[in-house]
């Protein structure tokens, strides 16, 4: 999986998907998809969130084609999104301001035992996060989610 930088997952013991953490940045997914989500920032990401807890366990295709399992899922909601219903089955964190910065933190956090896979479109955020986290844009989740 490629972060533009060259960061890649690798297959994980005979070839299984590698577990991953799925951090999103739920502001520049639900950003990306012009459908009035403005009028009702909580609503929109309500709705994003609610679509999240079934990818949890799943086998996917990585960005670049790798097998991936999301092993965890935080999903990272700021301003008026903080007002959004929160599911169970993933972790939602209200950022206590900017959504980037707790973004940076969570990905940063070495408590996971699995590689990090950042989802946003944020070039500004993809440039403050460590070697070695992995990046993916919104389109990539949106299809993921049948979006």
């Amino acid at each position: 999986m490629d972060d533009g930088g060259g960061a890649r997952a690798t297959a994980g013991a005979n070839g299984s998907a590698v577990g991953i953490r799925l951090i999103v940045d739920v502001a520049n997914v639900v950003g990306s998809r012009p459908d009035g989500w403005w009028r009702d920032r909580a609503g929109a990401a309500t709705r994003l969130l609610a679509a999240l807890p079934p990818l949890v366990g799943r086998e996917v295709r990585g960005p670049d084609g790798a097998a991936l399992r999301i092993a965890e899922l935080v999903a990272v909601i700021e301003g008026a999104a903080k007002a959004a219903s929160r599911p169970e089955g993933i972790t939602v964190v209200a950022a206590p301001a900017d959504g980037d910065g707790s973004i940076v933190e969570i990905a940063g956090d070495e408590a996971s035992d699995h590689p990090t896979l950042v989802v946003t479109a944020d070039r500004g955020l993809r440039a403050r996060l460590a070697d070695g986290v992995l990046v993916a844009g919104p389109g990539w989740l949106n299809e993921l989610l049948g979006r």
